[in-house]
């Protein structure tokens, strides 16, 4: 039996087929993860900058309460005696991390509904 060589465009099609397969069997790696959780704090921000407002006299608490929750997270995840626990527990310290970028997430979040306010 002779050998037929592929021709190019066989060569391309089974190079776009191959393509396709890969983004529709691709998973979530650590930094697509990061975007979520930084768009997943951006949204939260957003939600507490707009619910709180709508009744005028929950600002400051809501105010305290954020400030609090990012001074927790902070202090939580740049602890050095955690840092040093945290190197032999992956879960956890990804689970850190998704943290820290929710918080950096509402932070920027705040910055930019300042910023839309100020205008």
């Amino acid at each position: 039996m002779t050998y037929i060589p592929k021709t190019n465009l066989e060569i391309q099609i089974n190079f776009i087929v191959a393509s396709i397969n890969y983004f529709i069997n691709y998973k979530l790696n650590h930094l697509s993860l990061q975007l979520l959780s930084l768009l997943l704090g951006f949204f939260i921000s957003t939600a507490l900058s707009t619910i709180p407002a709508q009744t005028g006299d929950w600002g400051i608490i809501a105010a305290a309460i954020i400030v609090t929750n990012q001074e927790i997270v902070s202090k939580i995840i740049y602890q050095k005696k955690l840092r040093s626990y945290c190197q032999s527990i992956f879960l956890l310290r990804m689970f850190l991390r998704y943290c820290n970028s929710i918080k950096i997430g509402i932070l920027y979040g705040l910055f930019v509904d300042a910023f839309k306010l100020g205008s």
